[in-house]
């Protein structure tokens, strides 16, 4: 073994589930020896951090604005009625949520 390249063991423990996924992704890689594939990972492997803030803002916004529809809709759906400014407010209401999404789109 002192003759040995790679001569430092790192041990780490895995679930079952875990090394069924490590497994099936080593298959894919077309690699077929755990080690070799785990060294390479550790090396050249890389996470993805995204940072999904203005996803979350514009989804808080859409939310309210859905719940102000909801409202509209159930005194509505009580009532019979829709008052102009109601339907004015859901015209804008829903043109807000159409800026958002269009905003939110990969361009």
């Amino acid at each position: 073994m002192a003759k040995r390249k790679r001569n430092i063991q790192i041990l780490f423990c895995v679930s079952p589930e875990e090394k069924k996924l490590i497994r099936r992704k080593m298959i894919e890689s077309k690699t077929k020896n755990m080690g070799a594939y785990l060294r390479k990972m550790a090396i050249d492997g890389y996470i993805v951090n995204t940072d999904t803030t203005p996803l979350k803002k514009q989804y808080e916004e859409m939310h309210k604005i859905g719940v102000n529809i909801n409202q509209i809709a159930k005194k509505v759906n009580s009532t019979g009625d829709l008052y102009p400014e109601e339907m004015q407010e859901l015209k804008e209401l829903v043109k807000e949520l159409w800026r958002i999404l269009r905003s939110s789109q990969l361009k």
